[in-house]
Order: C-alpha cells, then structure tokens, then sequence
C-alpha cells in the first residue's frame, strides 16, 4: 500500500516519542501490504475499527493512541486522515 499522510505521522510521533515504535511498526507494515479487503486488515489488526466509507481505526500503543486511515483498496492507498489520543479519539465524528 502506499501510505498518504505520513507527515501527520511524523507530527504526532514528535509530539508524543512514546508512541513513535508502534507508529514506525504500522507504517512498515502498512507499506509492505496487499489489503485488497477489511478482511485482510483484520487477519492482522483484529482490533481495528473498520467504518463506513473505507475508514478503518488502528490502535497504537495498545488503546492509547488512535489512527483514523481512509482505505483505497483498489489503488492500493492508505490515507492518514488523523491522529490522535484516546480522548481526541471520542470526540472524532465519521
């Protein structure tokens, strides 16, 4: 996949260090996948939150941290739409 957005990544990684591993690990990951369905995100993540429109939420730092993704399947593109604590997380609105 090819991740779109990894600059916000990068932001939030500054901002909070401790997170900074697990971002690095989903991003490695993210990069080196095929996901052609939430099936296939789910087979890794099963703790991801899949949404309506394509929107799926990943788990960083066990429940700390919370990664908004946009999925484009076909093309094979991971947007990064936001980032977040668990707190900025429960006020998100999809």
């Amino acid at each position: 996949m090819r991740v779109v957005g990894r600059e916000r990544l990068e932001r939030f990684a500054t901002k909070h260090a401790d997170a900074r591993p697990q971002i690095d690990a989903w991003l490695c990951e993210a990069e080196e996948a095929t996901w052609r369905t939430t099936n296939d995100i789910k087979a890794r993540f099963p703790s991801a939150s899949v949404l309506p429109q394509n929107h799926v939420v990943f788990n960083i730092k066990g429940n700390k941290y919370r990664l908004d993704a946009k999925v484009g399947y076909e093309a094979q593109v991971v947007l990064v739409v936001r980032i977040g604590t668990h707190a900025e997380y429960s006020k998100w609105t999809f």
